[in-house]
């Protein structure tokens, strides 16, 4: 009421005096012009009135009416609009169907976070393993990428950090997406929108490595006429058996000779598994051939005029006399076996090309060196992509055509284009590895973590399992390959089966149920997917990565299994 009174007593102070002329209101101090809505009063009014020529009064008269007329007259909705965009019911007729949206949306959102969270700090743990870990302690036997790389080791840490990085702007993406998806935003595209950055389309994780073909360093294989050299490979199973003769076609291309396949009475049966004349081809000449063939040549004048040994310990040719035995059952007689140095198969020395032909070149017609598996004989020159001797084709050493038709038949029915090969090799692992330093033997939910990890990258949910395990570890493994929350398939190849027609070319030529053909099929498969994981240590998988590295199929994301770590559990010695 004070302030009220107050008010009051001022309007009246700037009211104009009733004896005031004309000239006194001029000159008044306190004068205020009139304003063009003012009415003039006889001076004679009440106070009452006096009240009403007051300019406030006035003015709360005449606004509420100034503003109805506005409102009347004007289209205020468009002239006070803005470019805010309108948040819509979307979830329904109902009032309450748009915030259960956006109460949906936010929830998501929160989640996707957490799981945003978690994948941060697996990238911390990273990077801090990273640092610990010895960029020198790479494994100088793989073979997953080209050995003329720049810094392997550093590339596929690179490529990783993208990876994680590139899987956590996608995460935020999604969260974006899911926050925004209860408004229709202008120009913000729906949850089913592909939310990556152009920058990025380019970018494949798990991308061919280029192996340089063209840029191999080769030897012309020019084999003399009637001068041979008899292949003998005893050491270990099929795989060391297909090495040991890529070898020797190394030394036969050096000392200008034919090189004879060893007789299936002594060695695997090669014509079932290999393309022995698919070698000639590729050379444009005859470089190879078959016992039978040398047999047919040689007529009854079957000897090994010269038996020169590559290796002396633990045994000459690293020959025992079994197989002596069995390669004088093939008709052979052979000459005496002689030691030209001292080379242990347990720790080889390092040779040269020069070395060769000092200790093994011969005017005979017929020579042997022995098994040369554990042979180190210019070994970047050997073991580059597509081999050492020069050629046409991808590789010399491949399946046989009716095995990789197979190979190529079931991908089709079974995998599809983008798949996973795993190589676990169990059977007598264990003792093998744990005799190394480091173990290369892991506990089946380690094993699977490190799956997961490379599953993960390569973004490829189906898995070939090509493995000697028993059924209680794949069984186990199965249940722990995970990925999107969902188990991922560990596919095997199946028992025949005659409504299943990818494997009928084996079954026409008479070679299903072959182990070694079953061996080489497996290999030709794995061979051919996106992404291998393989079992260091193991023969079978450096086969594998020799048959990639001709074929162009490695990739980034290639590894051995749980390769840089240690098995979290060792047991003891015997």
């Amino acid at each position: 009421m004070m302030e009220r009174e107050s008010e009051e007593e001022n309007d009246r102070e700037s009211l104009i005096p009733q004896n005031a002329g004309s000239n006194d209101v001029v000159k008044s101090p306190n004068q205020r012009h009139r304003s063009a809505l003012q009415i003039d009063f006889d001076t004679g009014l009440s106070g009452a009135s006096r009240i009403l020529n007051n300019k406030r009064y006035l003015l709360a008269i005449f606004l509420p009416v100034l503003i109805l007329i506005l409102y009347l007259t004007i289209d205020l909705k468009k002239l006070f609009q803005t470019h805010i965009p309108a948040i819509k019911d979307l979830g329904g007729s109902g009032s309450g169907s748009g915030s259960n949206r956006m109460r949906e949306s936010e929830l998501q959102a929160l989640y996707l976070l957490k799981q945003q969270e978690f994948e941060l700090f697996k990238m911390w743990n990273y990077t801090a393993l990273l640092n610990k870990s010895d960029l020198n302690s790479v494994d100088n036997s793989s073979n997953f990428v080209n050995s003329s790389s720049v810094n392997h080791t550093g590339v596929l840490q690179l490529e990783d950090l993208k990876s994680r990085v590139f899987s956590q702007i996608s995460m935020n993406k999604r969260i974006q997406g899911v926050l925004l998806s209860s408004h229709e935003i202008e120009g913000f595209g729906g949850l089913d929108e592909n939310y990556t950055d152009a920058s990025f389309t380019s970018w494949n994780r798990c991308g061919k490595v280029d192996q340089r073909l063209s840029e191999r360093r080769t030897i012309e294989w020019k084999p003399r006429s009637n001068k041979y050299l008899l292949a003998i490979c005893v050491s270990g199973q099929m795989s060391n058996h297909l090495i040991c003769l890529e070898k020797h076609m190394f030394f036969a291309a050096v000392l200008n000779r034919v090189l004879v396949i060893p007789s299936a009475k002594v060695d695997y049966e090669f014509n079932r598994v290999l393309d022995i004349e698919h070698i000639n081809k590729c050379l444009g000449r005859k470089v190879v051939v078959t016992f039978e063939e040398f047999a047919e040549i040689m007529k009854k004048n079957l000897n090994v005029d010269k038996f020169m040994c590559y290796f002396s310990l633990p045994q000459p040719c690293f020959v025992d006399d079994e197989h002596v035995k069995k390669l004088k059952g093939s008709g052979l007689s052979l000459s005496k076996i002689e030691t030209v140095w001292k080379e242990d198969v347990k720790k080889p020395s390092q040779r040269t090309v020069k070395d060769v032909l000092a200790k093994f070149s011969s005017d005979d017609d017929v020579i042997a060196i022995g098994d040369v598996f554990f042979a180190d004989v210019e070994r970047d020159w050997v073991m580059q992509p597509g081999g050492p001797i020069a050629h046409e084709c991808k590789t010399l050493i491949e399946p046989s055509r009716l095995i990789l038709l197979t190979a190529q038949r079931f991908i089709q029915t079974f995998l599809g284009k983008d798949f996973i090969a795993l190589h676990f090799r169990r059977h007598g692992f264990l003792k093998f590895c744990n005799a190394k330093q480091p173990s290369c033997f892991y506990p089946v939910p380690q094993a699977a973590e490190c799956i997961n990890r490379v599953v993960e990258r390569s973004n490829t949910p189906v898995i070939y399992l090509s493995t000697d395990a028993a059924e209680s570890e794949t069984g186990l493994l199965q249940s722990l390959v995970i990925w999107n929350g969902k188990t991922v398939p560990l596919v095997q190849r199946p028992t025949r089966n005659s409504a299943e027609k990818w494997d009928a070319l084996l079954y026409r030529h008479g070679l299903q149920g072959d182990s070694q053909v079953d061996a080489m099929l497996d290999k030709t498969i794995c061979a051919l997917s996106s992404v291998f994981i393989g079992s260091s240590g193991s023969t079978f998988t450096e086969d594998i990565l020799r048959l990639r590295k001709a074929w162009e199929s490695v990739s980034l994301c290639d590894e051995y299994l749980c390769q840089g770590e240690l098995p979290n559990f060792i047991a003891e010695d015997e």
